[in-house]
């Protein structure tokens, strides 16, 4: 499969019209309105190319892979492994054998927490995330504090959303065995120093991993470069199918863990008396894989970097900008998260109303946001509010779908006046 499209060659200006186009669903319309669709945070929309080439494969080479000795499980492992190998490319991993396929992104933390925690870290060492999390990047920590005594340590955040270095720096010290941070927040958009937050993890002494399953949709993440001990992000949030995740991981640090989860595929030798595993990434990979998953991600990859992130990164902050200007101008709307270079992820509340209240009437509007605590329940605490409505951006999204929803809040407040 091929690393880009030819008719379109990375231009600097995204044509979103033509973007638009390729995705089928945007052409639905919702209560008789045109959908307006700002969930992409939540799950993104999938372009033609990616239900094409899992309609291909399921409709012309499926097999299970690996073990086959027939024609179609050869080109299926093929397949498979080709998606490997792009999702190293995407990553800059040194290896794909530094990339393992798991469900999803939470799947990815549990298995760092599980395989290299429970194997690493003992009672009394220290693990690092901020107040910003998603459940998934604070719930398999408490599990392993609750089985190692493991201490779990919280980095602060202002109350613009701003993630402050200094403030993170100064909860490292020689207990600090593993830092976990988000690398983009999914409630407050806000775009975390990534390099700098390992290069002070290691100088810890630390092991760091990022939770990028927001990051990597709006910009390129090279993982050699901000030297990531372990990376996770999940392909339904890329323009790619759901029950599919990623865990990248530096390959010494992987062959050094303990399996995960045991089964077919992830053996060398197995006997009654015991059995021995494969390296990574396949001793973390038991069973059979999200074989047409792998294969739509492989293509969402591809679409993506044929678009080009410069031209994605512009595009996403005017629709972040517009949006401030508009939403910002709305008599009592909140703006939650205002972080200088966050992501087209913003968050709001409209003082008097309850924010599902304020969604249901955005629904019936044809804008779909999301609504409550976004799977970040502390974060919502920090913040003193009881959940917000968010509306996330990607991008196929428009200026004018911002205009709809600004109109969308005017109608909220009157109706619910």
């Amino acid at each position: 499969m091929p690393d880009t499209v030819p008719d379109r060659a990375n231009s600097s200006v995204l044509d979103v019209e033509a973007v638009r186009r390729d995705f089928p669903i945007l052409s639905e319309t919702v209560y008789g309105k045109p959908l307006v669709f700002m969930d992409s945070g939540a799950s993104a929309q999938k372009p033609r190319q990616v239900i094409d080439a899992m309609k291909n494969c399921m409709e012309h080479q499926y097999s299970n892979v690996h073990r086959g000795a027939h024609y179609m499980s050869a080109a299926t492992t093929d397949a498979f492994e080709q998606a490997r190998d792009r999702v190293a490319r995407f990553l800059n991993a040194a290896t794909p054998d530094e990339i393992i396929f798991t469900p999803n992104v939470t799947a990815a933390m549990n298995l760092v927490a599980h395989a290299y925690g429970r194997a690493f870290l003992k009672a009394g060492d220290e693990v690092v995330v901020s107040e910003m999390e998603h459940h998934a990047n604070i719930v398999p920590w408490q599990m392993l504090a609750e089985a190692t005594g493991v201490v779990l340590r919280v980095a602060p955040v202002e109350d613009d959303g701003s993630f402050r270095i200094d403030r993170f720096a100064e909860l490292l010290n020689d207990r600090t065995k593993l830092v976990s941070i988000t690398h983009c927040s999914n409630v407050l958009g806000t775009n975390v120093p990534a390099k700098e937050v390992a290069r002070l993890a290691h100088a810890a002494g630390a092991k760091v991993m990022f939770d990028g399953a927001q990051a990597v949709v709006h910009g390129p993440v090279d993982v050699q470069d901000i030297d990531a001990d372990f990376y996770g992000f999940t392909a339904h949030k890329l323009y790619g199918p759901s029950g599919l995740g990623v865990l990248y991981g530096k390959l010494d640090i992987l062959n050094s863990m303990p399996p995960f989860l045991g089964g077919g595929d992830m053996i060398d030798k197995v006997s009654f008396s015991g059995s021995t595993y494969k390296d990574a990434p396949h001793r973390f990979e038991a069973g059979t894989p999200a074989i047409v998953e792998a294969i739509g991600l492989h293509a969402a990859i591809d679409y993506v970097a044929d678009l080009g992130f410069d031209a994605i990164q512009a595009h996403e902050a005017s629709l972040r900008d517009h949006a401030h200007e508009r939403l910002g101008a709305i008599d009592g709307v909140r703006l939650i998260g205002t972080a200088p270079g966050k992501a087209a992820i913003i968050s709001f509340l409209v003082d008097g109303l309850h924010p599902y209240d304020v969604a249901a009437v955005l629904d019936r509007q044809g804008v779909a946001c999301r609504v409550g605590h976004h799977c970040a329940e502390p974060l919502m605490d920090r913040l003193g509010v009881i959940g917000t409505v968010r509306a996330s951006m990607a991008l196929y999204n428009t200026i004018a779908e911002v205009d709809a929803l600004a109109a969308a809040i005017e109608k909220a407040k009157k109706m619910l006046a």
